[in-house]
């Protein structure tokens, strides 16, 4: 039975307050600005939706110089899910980019109302995140390890801070505190009319009431955007309206994977010891217990997220849209899906127990699947932009409308944020899928966050490689993409329980058996969620020319290539593989594909390219083959010489194994002997089967992308969205042998690169071992030397042929010499690092080579 919390069964079923930003702490009481009566019919940009973020966004685009910034909202500002949030603000996010879009909200936050002469009632008390248990202790020491190299401020406190900080608290559970200065909360309605305030000042259009009514592509790339008040012809569109999202998204045809879920918070009336603290209290989120409480005025407010099971999704708004007229309006409370958490808090804050309930709030907010938010443009539409599915939209908002304004004003993202890419989802998404996801996601909010994590709702999805029914029952799945891929394969009598760990967990030995395996006889292992792309047509090698820094490959062969952006970072690492004369196979990998596509579909517009784009990465299955005896297990299935002379390594040719066609390249991200066999997706099983019966004399076993990830790192092959990305550009990633800078060639970020590389680098990438005890690199850790942070690992891994840790880094090019001696630190502990030569083990091509020079001196 709920104790305490008086005038919450009075609440029950009643409706709602209808303005709880009257609520807020320091709100404005200024009002709402009177809407402009102009009108503009031809606009650079238009951004659908007068939340926060699309207010934001049209702030700074204005602010930034662009001219005709137009912003449409259906009914009033603020409408949807942005006046009635809790407004909490953080620095933290576990998220590496991220942080930098809380920090840039924040940090705008602080200084809008000097800007716009609009109050914004911004408090900054702090915040703390509890840790009640010995495993979010090492969740905490965790995010601090990835927090030393980000301008945030974040310390590790004891419960004796988290007291002062938090008085009223009853600590005896209390183990440790993630504790942020400078966190704390602002009213989203007068943060809102600020930025609104501001996009005025500097010229921007905000219309409303202006519902668009519909949405017309023209031949050009612009848009003829209609509303009742007439019509605007638009270079650019941005969808940010919230939970009509996905109306808007219909308009043309895109099935955007949102879903609206209610949130409830309580707001108490004054407690005698809340009035009578000499400070504002920090904002507490009790992980365990799944709620945030911080201070309203003289009470507190308290907002729970409750389990899968019990928290509501609003589906019907997805099957029937959502309803006409719907603005400013809540739900009825529900209070029966909260009543666990209440229970709660009372215990852990007992002056709950005897607090008034004035109001609760229960209204939509639009989740993705994964709780994070979409941002960029679309993948199949020209010009069309998203910045919706904001779970916490506030803390977002000033963050992204800077993000997003720079990417527009600048044609490239200022650094990379692949997953927040709208184009992470594809046609398997479903309506069914996404009510699974966004309800898990939903109930594990507070959840510990694991390194390899995996969360299981939705699953499988309809994109299963044809061999998911014959290697799921013995191996553990991991999620990518929408795709099943083995991670690792279970052995007689192991644990084959998903057990999360931040130390080496039941995964550590049977991952290096499949290493052995690969390095001493042959192993087979399911690709098929590779990105893949077909190009062929009359352009086809000049748009890969400009495409890509590499040259375009012969006839014949296949290489390693990277598209860049125009300041010369790396967009994307593809294979090129050139099957006949301007006849391409480009592959990628599985998160992304359609980032990818996008890339390329639009330099190939942009640039009048006469060619043919197709997407066949869900028809074709792809089986990689590698180890020392790979190429005595394939040519038992087919009559084509696979010898090192007649089929070299980096050739792809069109053959057949066991009677199944295929397109097999001599590749392997194992670095060890191997090729990768593209096929159609349907053969995979009379393929698989195929090769395990032939390879039985060699001793064949599969293996997953955890041996992968490992043999890769020995081989010190770099790994894109690790080691690359739009954050590094591929001198300090040591990407040289891929890089033509005297190519004929114009191609995309040329020029930045000579710049890059006449002023001389700052830092490089390179390759650490440490000796750890039970706990390995996964990356983004901080590398520390002489007492400060001045560096941070990308990926890592146990390296079993060394018994040593394994991580790529990226630190100064003064502390880039083989043999420096650095520091790691994981989980609260530095470890010695050194930087060693790479690659550690010589990958087979290198071996080969190196074995024939030999032969012939000795000859």
């Amino acid at each position: 039975m709920l104790r305490g919390l008086r005038g919450l069964r009075g609440l029950r079923g009643l409706p709602l307050c209808a303005s709880p930003r009257r609520l807020r702490s320091g709100s404005s009481s200024q009002g709402e600005e009177k809407p402009d009566t102009t009108w503009k019919d031809r606009a650079e940009i238009v951004i659908i939706g007068g939340g926060c973020v699309g207010v934001s966004l049209a702030y700074h685009l204005a602010k930034a110089g662009m001219r005709d910034v137009v912003l449409l909202e259906k009914s009033e500002l603020t409408a949807g899910s942005t006046w009635h949030a809790a407004g909490l603000t953080t620095y933290f996010h576990p998220g590496i980019n991220l942080k930098k879009i809380h920090y840039d909200s924040i940090k705008l936050y602080e200084k809008l109302e000097e800007e716009t002469g609009q109050a914004v009632g911004f408090h900054q008390p702090g915040s703390i995140r509890l840790a009640t248990t010995p495993v979010r202790v090492d969740e905490f020491k965790y995010q601090m390890t990835r927090a030393g190299w980000h301008a945030t401020e974040q310390y590790l406190i004891g419960p004796e801070k988290v007291q002062e900080m938090f008085p009223l608290l009853n600590v005896d559970k209390v183990l440790a505190g993630l504790y942020n200065p400078g966190d704390g909360h602002i009213d989203p309605y007068s943060l809102t009319m600020a930025l609104a305030a501001g996009a005025r000042k500097y010229g921007a259009l905000l219309k409303y009431p202006a519902p668009v009514t519909s949405l017309a592509p023209r031949s050009d790339g612009t848009w003829d955007v209609d509303t009742p008040q007439g019509s605007v012809r638009a270079k650019r569109l941005v969808n940010a309206a919230g939970f009509w999202a996905r109306e808007v998204g219909k308009m043309i045809g895109l099935e955007h994977p949102l879903i609206p879920v209610q949130h409830q918070y309580l707001v108490t009336s004054t407690i005698p010891e809340v009035k009578a603290l000499k400070r504002e209290l920090a904002v507490l989120r009790d992980l365990e217990g799944s709620y945030y409480v911080r201070q309203e005025r003289d009470g507190l407010l308290l907002g729970p997220y409750e389990r899968q099971e019990k928290m509501r999704v609003q589906d019907s708004w997805v099957t029937d849209g959502v309803p006409p007229g719907f603005g400013k309006e809540l739900f009825e409370a529900d209070l029966d899906r909260i009543t666990e958490h209440l229970e709660i808090a009372m215990e852990m804050i007992p002056v709950l127990k005897k607090a008034d309930i004035v109001n609760v709030v229960n209204g939509p907010i639009t989740y993705t699947p994964d709780i994070l938010p979409m941002v960029g443009p679309h993948q199949g539409v020209r010009n069309y932009w998203v910045a919706v599915g904001f779970g916490y939209g506030i803390i977002h908002a000033g963050g992204i409308g800077k993000y997003l304004s720079e990417w527009i004003l600048q044609g490239e993202p200022p650094f990379d944020l692949i997953e927040l890419d709208p184009n992470r989802y594809g046609r398997w998404t479903t309506p069914q899928y996404t009510e699974a996801k966004a309800r898990e996601s939903y109930g594990f909010n507070n959840v510990v966050g694991y390194p390899k994590e995996e969360r299981f709702a939705g699953r499988p999805t309809q994109r299963v490689s044809g061999l998911y029914s014959i290697l799921q029952p013995r191996c553990s799945m991991g999620f990518h993409a929408g795709w099943e891929q083995p991670h690792w394969f279970y052995k007689p009598g192991q644990d084959t329980q998903y057990r999360p760990s931040f130390r080496r967990t039941n995964w550590f030995e049977p991952v290096g058996s499949e290493y052995e395996q690969v390095m001493q006889k042959v192993g087979v292992i399911d690709l098929s969620p590779f990105g893949k792309f077909h190009i062929k047509g009359r352009d086809s090698v000049t748009l890969l020319d400009n495409l890509f820094a590499n040259v375009v490959p012969k006839v014949g062969f296949t290489n390693i290539s990277h598209m860049l952006t125009p300041r010369g970072r790396v967009y994307a690492e593809l294979t090129v593989s050139h099957q006949a004369p301007g006849d391409f196979l480009l592959v990628t990998g599985s998160g992304s594909e359609l980032h990818d596509l996008r890339w390329i579909e639009e330099a190939a517009i942009r640039g009048g390219y006469e060619v043919e784009i197709s997407n066949t990465t869900d028809e074709l299955g792809v089986l990689g083959v590698a180890g020392p005896r790979a190429r005595q297990v394939l040519q038992k299935l087919t009559s084509e010489d696979l010898s090192d002379g007649a089929f070299k390594f980096l050739q792809v040719k069109p053959l057949k194994v066991a009677h199944v066609p295929v397109t097999a390249i001599r590749i392997s991200y194992t670095g060890e002997l191997g090729w990768e066999l593209y096929h159609r997706r349907e053969d995979s099983p009379a393929l698989y089967e195929a090769l395990m019966n032939a390879g039985q004399e060699e001793g064949i076993a599969d293996f997953g992308t955890y041996a992968l990830n490992v043999l890769r790192l020995e081989k010190a092959f770099r790994a894109w969205g690790a080691e690359m990305n739009c954050d590094t550009n591929p001198l300090e990633a040591g990407l040289e042998p891929f890089v033509k800078l005297d190519k004929p060639a114009d191609f995309i970020g040329k020029h930045a690169l000579r710049q890059i590389k006449a002023s001389g680098l700052k830092r490089r990438l390179v390759c650490l071992t440490l000796a750890t005890d039970d706990v390995d690199p996964e990356g983004n850790e901080s590398v520390w030397y002489e007492g400060k942070v001045v560096g941070n690992t990308t990926s890592g891994a146990y390296s079993y042929s060394i018994h040593k840790s394994l991580a790529f880094a990226y630190v100064p090019v003064a502390l880039g010499a083989v043999g420096q001696q650095v520091e790691v630190e994981l989980l609260g502990r530095n470890y010695p690092a050194v930087v060693t030569r790479e690659p550690l083990v010589l990958p087979e091509p290198v071996r080969s080579r190196l074995q024939k020079k030999g032969e012939k001196r000795l000859g």
